[in-house]
C-alpha cells in the first residue's frame, strides 16, 4: 500500500495550521495537505489513520547534535551503532539527525567518519531516522573549555587535516564545532564558509572580540549555548554574549534544566527569539537506558535519573529526549508548539541546507511526520513515509 492518509488532526503545515486537517503520503513524500473539507480521496488502496482524539501532526524533529542513544554511539564506528540510534530516535519524534563525533584519536575519528559515509550510502532506509551527515565536534577545540571532551586528543584547528577528513567522509561533514580563537581557527572557519559547511563556535575560550572576529569570518552557529564557552561576565564579556548579540548566529540549546537553568533558557529565548535557537539533545549512549556506568569518548560516565557526569562531576552530554526538550522549552518560556517547530525542525533544516525536503509539512517534501497527543507525547512517527514508531494509542 503506497498511500497513507492522516486525517481529522490539527496539522501544522508550512504555510498555516489546519485545525481539522489531513496529510496524504505517497511513496515517502507528502502528496497533499489541507483542511478536512477539501479532502477528496477515493482510492481504496489508501491506508487511513483517523484521529478520534485531539491529535496534532507536526514535522519531524531534526537533532543536529547527538552522540548516541540506546547503548550506541557514533564513535563506535559500526553500522549496528548508527542503526540503533536511528531506530531509537523515532520514539521521541526525531526523524533525522547529524551523527556527532567526539574529540578522540585521529584513527577513531576517521573510522567513525568512514562508517557514517558507508551507512549513508547503503543503509539509510525509510522507517528509521535519517542520517543527514556528521557534526564534527572536536578535536579543534580549546583545552580550557574541554568539558567532557578528552583533553589528550585536542588539536589546533588544522585545515589540511579537515580536508582529509571531509574527503574520507564523502563530503558528509555538515557542521564543525571549533574554538576559532586558536591558531588556525580563522583560516578553517573561512574555508568552512567557502565550502558550505556550518562553522560553529564551541568549547571555546574566546573573548568577546575574538568571537566577534570569528563571526565576521564565517561562524554562523554556536554549539550548546552557555556550555563549554566563555560566558556573560559584566566586565569580561565572552563568546556567549557575542553569539547572543549577533543575529546571524543560530544557537543550540540543551533545554533539560540542568545544562542551562530554566531562567537562562528563557533569557536566551527572549534574546534570540524562535528563529535564533535550535533545540538539541547532545545525548550520549545512555539515553533510553537506565542508571549505570557508561563510556563517552574514552571516559567513564556515571548516569543517574536525570544526568550524565564524569567522575569529577563534569556534565558529559545528556540523556535528554527531544520531545522532552520541547515540553521543557514551552514550560520555561511560554512559547507555543509553532515556536517549537521553528526551533526543532525549521531552523535546523535551514541551517544545514535541507529545507527543500525537510523541516516542514508541505507538498513534495519528505513525509517526516510526528503525531502528538494533547500531552505532547509522541503517538506515531513516520520517517520518509514509513511508520517508524507507534504508541498504539490511536
Amino acid at each position: 500500500m503506497n498511500k497513507i492518509l492522516l486525517s481529522n488532526m490539527t496539522v501544522y503545515a508550512e504555510e498555516r495550521v489546519f485545525k481539522n486537517g489531513y496529510v496524504l503520503i505517497e511513496n515517502g513524500k507528502i502528496l497533499d495537505v489541507g483542511p478536512q473539507e477539501k479532502l477528496a480521496v477515493t482510492d481504496e488502496r489508501v491506508e487511513k489513520i483517523e484521529s478520534k482524539n485531539n491529535y496534532a501532526v507536526i514535522p519531524g524533529f531534526i537533532d543536529l547534535h547527538i552522540h548516541g542513544a540506546a547503548g550506541a554511539d557514533t564513535m563506535d564506528g559500526t553500522d549496528e551503532a548508527i542503526r540503533k540510534m536511528a531506530a531509537a530516535l523515532s520514539r521521541e519524534g526525531t526523524t533525522s539527525f547529524l551523527a556527532t563525533t567526539m574529540t578522540s584519536s585521529e584513527q577513531r575519528i576517521e573510522e567513525a567518519l568512514i562508517n557514517v559515509r558507508k551507512y549513508m550510502e547503503t543503509a539509510n532506509e525509510p522507517g528509521y531516522a535519517e542520517v543527514l551527515g556528521v557534526h564534527l565536534e572536536g578535536p579543534f577545540i580549546s583545552p580550557k573549555r574541554a568539558g567532557a571532551q578528552h583533553s589528550e586528543n585536542i588539536l589546533e584547528p588544522n585545515l589540511q587535516l579537515f580536508k582529509k577528513w571531509q574527503h574520507m567522509s564523502g563530503g558528509s561533514i555538515k557542521l564543525v564545532t571549533l574554538a576559532p580563537e586558536r591558531k588556525g581557527g580563522i583560516e578553517l572557519t573561512d574555508y568552512l564558509k567557502q565550502t558550505g559547511v556550518v562553522a560553529s563556535i564551541g568549547h571555546s575560550d574566546a573573548s568577546y572580540a575574538e568571537a566577534a572576529k570569528s563571526i565576521q569570518a564565517g561562524i554562523t552557529h554556536a554549539t550548546h549555548l552557555f556550555n563549554g564557552m566563555s560566558g556573560l561576565h559584566h566586565r569580561k564579556p565572552g563568546a556567549a554574549l557575542a553569539v547572543l548579540m549577533h543575529d546571524e548566529v543560530l544557537c543550540e540549546i540543551i533545554a533539560d534544566g540542568i545544562h542551562v537553568c530554566p531562567e537562562m533558557v528563557k533569557f536566551a529565548y527572549q534574546n534570540k527569539g524562535n528563529d535564533g535557537l535550535i533545540l538539541i539533545t547532545d545525548a550520549m549512549r545512555a539515553k533510553c537506558l537506565g542508571k549505570g556506568i557508561y563510556e563517552l569518548g574514552g571516559q567513564k560516565v556515571r548516569v543517574n535519573e536525570d544526568r550524565a557526569v564524569l567522575r569529577d562531576g563534569t556534565l558529559a552530554g545528556s540523556i535528554l529526549k527531544l520531545n522532552d526538550a520541547a515540553k521543557n522549552m514551552m514550560a520555561y518560556t511560554g512559547c507555543t508548539l509553532q515556536d517549537i517547530i521553528q526551533m526543532a525542525a525549521v531552523n535546523p533544516a535551514k541551517q544545514i541546507n535541507v529545507y527543500d525536503r525537510k523541516g516542514s509539512i508541505a507538498k513534495g517534501k519528505d513525509a517526516d511526520l510526528v503525531v502528538l497527543n494533547d500531552r505532547l507525547e509522541v503517538v506515531m512517527t513516520f520517517c520518509r513515509g514509513k511508520l517508524a514508531y507507534s504508541q498504539q494509542e490511536m
